[in-house]
């Protein structure tokens, strides 16, 4: 997994999380680390995760394994022939957190210790999302415990550590003892209790993620969701753990738009025939803003609608539809933007409101928790609607009678919850994959030249792994399984 690195600082201690070597002269700083300044870390710790997740859902495997897009060139993700996968990145931002906390600790800053443990969740969260068991209790400790090669950790022992991380976290923000420095806290602008929300929501969709194999699941949710003053979650789209662009230079722009277009080529980048088909059959007034109408409908050679996506792992994808003038790309006037004023809507999410809706949904429909004056059905069309207006066409979708079609009324059924939350999640992190990967839904066409048997359950671990920390990493593949994209991690058995 690729990252842009925003300051030296990120890289730097990368290079400490991961070498022992001369450690204490490269430590040896002579501006005192003893007095780094934690706002300048919690902001660097906030804007590199929220920019790295935003990345990685839209140009890179999440979007692929999600169906969301296809390649018509260097089609390697489509094709699922991801091989080992580095997640140097994603150790990095933890090993700047973990001096975000240390120094929080240090000086007893209780609120950013709190923001720290929030993080260090959301992190290891999306890294045991993506690979299964993965070195957790050791990570991290090259300096005070000279631990170079990490053991590896059982999923099931890292997901209730991260829990209580987020509930010890929503507990010392009640009373935290000290402000958030608001220029700071790019996320909240200093409101404690808006950190709150997003520790609790999160702990939400992590509950749901992992309900199949842990017991406690639903019981935790309902203790939640029965005590609002106690756990407060999001209570609508002002609540969103997100981030605005800038728009003023490529790092901090939208991957997609003029300054940040290297990795998202439109002219290889597609929309899918997945996509573009839901929304046609549902009416759907987001197709208009995420998609472009082909340049000519004459010429076309399979598909003669103003909309049409590619199939996945097809033979000649770029010359599907008689090529180029006979396909749809996601809209120039919404996606190929930088951000900042050029379209303030795009936003680097780690956990929406929207989504919340949905998750609460599901666990209602399941019979699992009850809502204080709330139904499954409810829910849903809070979940559809807040997408609606997120993307301006909340009127328009009244307009068409959205809500009373056959294929969106609500039926109760997993598979249109999921489809509807699907459609709700684009480019919102790595979630129509989780969630398809959990519940089958929707279900898709892998395409005839798709390697393996489906979509990819997983990342494999990093080539380093099995070159310089092997001794671990054949202890973990033991525990583990097979170590390829469609071996079960612990919550999908």
């Amino acid at each position: 997994m690729k990252f842009k690195y925003k300051t030296i600082l990120v890289l730097f201690l990368a290079v400490l999380s991961s070498c022992k070597k001369n450690f204490e002269e490269i430590n040896a700083n002579p501006n005192s680390p003893e007095s780094t300044n934690t706002e300048f870390l919690m902001s660097e710790v906030i804007i590199s995760t929220a920019h790295a997740y935003q990345e990685n859902s839209v140009s890179r495997r999440p979007a692929s394994a999600a169906r969301y897009l296809s390649l018509v060139r260097n089609s390697g993700y489509d094709l699922f022939a991801w091989g080992p996968i580095d997640w140097t990145d994603i150790y990095a931002r933890l090993a700047v957190n973990k001096t975000f906390m240390e120094t929080a600790e240090m000086r007893s800053e209780k609120q950013y210790v709190a923001i720290g443990k929030i993080m260090k969740a959301f992190n290891f969260g999306y890294l045991t999302d993506l690979y299964g068991d993965v070195p957790y209790s050791q990570a991290l400790k090259s300096k005070e415990s000279n631990v170079i090669y990490p053991e590896y950790d059982k999923q099931e022992t890292v997901y209730p550590d991260l829990l209580k991380e987020l509930r010890e976290a929503n507990e010392l923000l009640k009373n935290p003892g000290g402000e958030i420095n608001a220029k700071a806290d790019v996320m909240f602008k200093g409101k404690a209790v808006q950190w709150r929300k997003f520790a609790n929501t999160l702990r939400l969709r992590m509950l749901l993620r992992i309900s199949k194999a842990y017991p406690a699941a639903f019981t935790e949710m309902q203790e939640m969701i029965s005590n609002p003053t106690g756990y407060p979650i999001f209570e609508s789209s002002a609540d969103n753990a997100e981030m605005a662009y800038l728009g003023n230079i490529a790092a901090y722009s939208w991957p997609g738009g003029p300054l940040a277009m290297i990795d998202f080529d439109y002219l290889k980048t597609k929309v899918s025939k997945e996509l573009v088909d839901r929304l046609i059959q549902r009416n759907d007034p987001r197709l208009g803003v995420w998609v472009e109408p082909v340049k000519s409908t004459t010429g076309s050679t399979v598909d003669q609608n103003r909309y049409v996506g590619v199939p996945h792992a097809i033979d000649a994808p770029s010359a599907y539809n008689g090529g180029e003038d006979h396909v749809s790309v996601f809209s120039s006037g919404f996606f190929r933007k930088n951000g900042g004023s050029t379209n303030p809507a795009l936003k680097a999410s780690l956990v929406t409101y929207t989504e919340m809706c949905f998750i609460l949904a599901e666990a209602v429909q399941k019979g699992k928790i009850t809502v204080p004056g709330e139904t499954a059905e409810t829910m849903y069309y809070k979940g559809i609607k807040e997408s609606m207006t997120a993307y301006g066409v909340a009127a328009a979708a009244t307009a068409v009678n959205y809500y009373d079609q056959p294929l969106v009324k609500y039926d109760g059924t997993l598979e249109q919850l999921i489809t509807q939350k699907w459609l709700a999640m684009l480019f919102k992190g790595a979630e129509g994959w989780f969630d398809q990967r959990r519940t089958g839904f929707p279900a898709f066409v892998t395409g005839p030249l798709a390697a393996g048997r489906g979509i990819p359950k997983r990342y494999a671990f990093p080539d380093a792994e099995s070159a310089k920390n092997n001794a671990n990493y054949q202890k973990a593949v033991a525990a583990f399984g097979a170590d390829n994209e469609y071996t079960l991690m612990w919550y999908l058995k």
